[in-house]
């Protein structure tokens, strides 16, 4: 199959991109270099860096191709608060963008990585694909707005479309940048330097961490699966663990004594996410492999930044 992977330098990218190419699939990737690193893709992934609202661009790259995984995106959910124009201008306008393209040159399915951010605070869990949105931060807001560009111009240019609401992600090359980090990452990296694992409120916020491997599969999954046009899937663990308790088992799986610091002053966010997986088992077949202790001890094999 040929691919084109919008954001394909990125975390969830880059291991998407390598496992195609390993799979003997060919893979073109897109993507702007703003957070991603193109020494993680493979010498034979064929890549170009050019922005994703450049259509003459896309117009090139798209010709030959069966399918779109479209992850070109920002994704600080505490910086879209500060930039919300720049995160609809990316999030929002790319993916517009990307869909006029493939019209023009006749691609026939794309997969959207959306967010499990769009359900916001629920009263019930686990979290399901027919809950109305409750966005709480411009990031998931724009991530509603490019689900329904998706669909919505899908149907009008007879383009197969699906969205994945992926939870929280983890694994290899996933970045740690000095503001608002990745909650495992810096975890680990703490850990093992001798540092403080700050968390932020009470700790008993309940999130749902899936392995960067599981969400390769359900991405590749979406890509060939029938009867998935226009549906939103969530793909997570279907399990969630406390930040506290996140806490205890990386100082467990890194063997350190770490020292934890409650920042009360900073709020936690939401309070619960798990992820309901009926969906994802019917239509895609998949169900997750990895689970969080196993997925932490291959985070420490496998990113040379912690070996």
């Amino acid at each position: 199959m040929r691919v084109l992977i919008t954001g394909g330098a990125g975390f969830i990218g880059a291991n998407l991109a390598n496992r195609l190419v390993a799979d003997g699939h060919h893979v073109r990737v897109l993507d702007d270099l703003s957070a991603g690193d193109r020494q993680r893709l493979g010498s034979r992934v064929l890549f170009t860096r050019c922005d994703v609202k450049d259509r003459p661009k896309l117009w090139t790259l798209l010709q030959g191709v069966e399918c779109v995984f479209h992850l070109a995106a920002r994704v600080a959910v505490s910086e879209s608060v500060l930039y919300p124009r720049e995160y609809n201008d990316v999030n929002v306008g790319g993916t517009v963008s990307l869909m006029e393209a493939m019209r023009d040159v006749g691609v026939q399915r794309v997969v959207l990585a959306s967010s499990a951010t769009v359900y916001g605070e629920q009263k019930q869990q686990p979290l399901h694909e027919g809950m109305r949105p409750n966005p709480l931060v411009p990031y998931a807001v724009s991530k509603i707005a490019a689900e329904h560009y998706l669909f919505t111009l899908g149907a009008l240019y007879d383009i197969e479309t699906v969205a994945l609401r992926i939870f929280n992600a983890y694994g290899r090359w996933q970045a740690i940048p000095p503001s608002f980090p990745p909650v495992i990452p810096q975890f680990v990296k703490q850990a093992l330097g001798g540092g403080s694992l700050v968390i932020l409120g009470d700790g008993r916020q309940r999130r749902d961490f899936v392995y960067i491997d599981d969400v390769v599969d359900a991405l590749f999954a979406a890509s060939t699966a029938s009867g998935v046009d226009r549906q939103i899937i969530n793909v997570g663990s279907g399990q969630e663990v406390s930040i506290n308790s996140l806490a205890r088992l990386v100082a467990r799986v890194t063997q350190r004594k770490a020292n934890v610091i409650h920042n009360d002053q900073q709020s936690g966010g939401i309070r619960r996410m798990a992820a309901d997986l009926r969906r994802a088992k019917a239509l895609l077949g998949y169900e997750p492999q990895v689970d969080l202790e196993t997925g932490l001890r291959l985070l420490l094999k496998t990113d040379p930044r912690f070996r």
